[in-house]
């Protein structure tokens, strides 16, 4: 109340004295290292200089308050270093894909779609439902009045398909 009330610099003395040592161990045990220890503690007893005013003894004692609050730092502290820093981002556009890849995916696209064309009629409707319209079997047997079940048996038929003719368009 002292450093409240008069900012008593011998009864903050006193309270560093009696309560960093045993911050920076609660800290230390709370798994923090010893670095992260020390400048918490620090961070802590400067905030009850800054803070002392806030302490109310009917809510909590001396010790609960100061140990919340080391508690509380350990843990913003903890999230500071665990966030990357500005300049550890990537910023700026990406890099330009290499015109190989994008020859051979433009190639791989073209060996798909000549695939998916071959496929027969109920096979291809549900592939492209289920892969470019982005449904799930079940919305799809919801959609075409089909069986789940039968929905799945032409998927994995067409899969298989397309697997096939795939590889063997690569040959």
């Amino acid at each position: 109340m002292a450093i409240a009330q008069n900012r008593d610099q011998a009864a903050f003395a006193a309270l560093f004295r009696h309560f960093a040592p045993r911050v920076k161990a609660f800290l230390i045990k709370s798994g923090a290292d010893e670095a992260l220890a020390e400048e918490c503690m620090q961070d802590v007893m400067a905030t009850l200089w800054r803070k002392a005013h806030l302490f109310d003894p009917a809510r909590a004692s001396v010790a609960t308050w100061i140990f919340t609050i080391a508690r509380n730092r350990k843990i913003d502290l903890l999230r500071k270093y665990a966030r990357p820093e500005p300049e550890d981002l990537p910023w700026g556009p990406e890099a330009e894909p290499d015109q190989e890849d994008v020859l051979a995916l433009q190639q791989e696209s073209r060996k798909l779609a000549e695939a998916l064309k071959r496929l027969p009629q109920k096979q291809r409707v549900l592939i492209e439902k289920a892969y470019f319209g982005d449904l799930s079997h079940g919305e799809i047997a919801t959609e075409t009045g089909l069986p789940l079940g039968t929905i799945k048996s032409r998927i994995r038929l067409a899969l298989e398909r397309l697997r096939h003719n795939m590889s063997q368009a690569t040959k």
